[in-house]
């Protein structure tokens, strides 16, 4: 899979392509993914910022940072995946110029588009705008129905609402895998050695979606490599008083080796319970050992 940084760094033929911000790579962007990769070259351009963040004025926490979205998309089937540097100048291009900038660089023959999808200035690139231009331009549209389940229409917006209230389960089943934190492990306060419990510190992305505080079993990836794990998202207040910004903490089960640097990506599978304060170290020792049992129980 090839990953551009901007579109004018592509340039293709007769591109499969489909255009949105794709946050999660949930199952109803899967449906229209696996219709886009039904021939070659398939493409899918993104955005980042997400464009709310920077019309919106206020910043939305995102599921997937593009490193991980492309990530995704290749594991998808996807060719090439171009990360579009989403700006306000960019929020002003009209929808006939969009297009004619995807035709120019990519050669597009067929459009893929989200049943409630619109692009260019004042989103006047609705389906029937964009078909329109597609018989000027040279290429087709296609609009693919909304994917649902039980609880209505699958959202990356009602993901994120999930994922804000630590029900990685139910988020995992919209998004048809687990969500996902990663990165460098980091030096904390090494208090977890002092007590038995040494915690891999994550010096996660800032602009990622945090589960909300609490105590996860999750599945830790170093490579190829998979370990149980007891995740601590959170304060810490038994320890802190005063902290402001949360930890994610990752005490890998039967595991002895130092990381520091290492990539490390988490899987969330469920929450064990809420992040509390301790009456006394002891207490909180005692506690931590039930969560190892039952995140080993979860994930045997």
């Amino acid at each position: 899979m090839q990953h551009y940084r901007s579109l004018t760094e592509a340039s293709l033929r007769g591109a499969r392509l489909t255009v949105g911000v794709y946050d999660g790579v949930h199952r109803g962007h899967q449906e229209i993914i696996r219709r886009v990769t039904a021939g070659s070259p398939s493409v899918v351009l993104t955005f980042h910022p997400h464009p709310a963040s920077v019309l919106g004025g206020h910043e939305i926490k995102c599921l997937t940072t593009p490193d991980e979205r492309a990530d995704l998309l290749a594991a998808q089937g996807v060719d090439v995946v171009i990360t579009e540097p989403f700006t306000r100048d960019l929020a002003a291009v009209s929808a006939y110029e969009f297009m004619s900038r995807l035709k120019r660089h990519l050669g597009l023959e067929h459009l893929f588009i989200g049943y409630d999808f619109a692009l260019g200035k004042g989103r006047e690139g609705n389906a029937a705008r964009l078909t329109e231009i597609g018989r000027e331009l040279g290429y087709t549209v296609e609009v693919v129905p909304a994917v649902g389940d039980e609880s209505g229409v699958i959202s990356s917006t009602e993901i994120r609402k999930l994922v804000s209230r630590g029900d990685v389960a139910e988020a995992a089943l919209l998004l048809g895998h687990p969500y996902q934190i990663g990165g460098p492990v980091i030096h904390g306060d090494h208090r977890g050695r002092t007590i038995g419990f040494p915690t891999a510190n994550l010096d996660y992305p800032p602009q990622k979606a945090l589960p909300s505080n609490g105590i996860y079993a999750c599945w830790a990836w170093l490579g190829s490599e998979r370990f149980a794990a007891a995740i601590n998202v959170g304060l810490r207040p038994t320890v802190h008083d005063d902290q402001t910004v949360p930890n994610v903490e990752a005490y890998l089960l039967d595991f002895d080796r130092e990381i520091y640097g290492q990539h490390l990506r988490l899987d969330f599978v469920a929450r064990l319970r809420d992040e509390l304060k301790f009456p006394s170290l002891d207490a909180l020792i005692e506690q931590m050992h039930r969560d190892v049992q039952r995140t080993r129980q979860i994930l045997k």
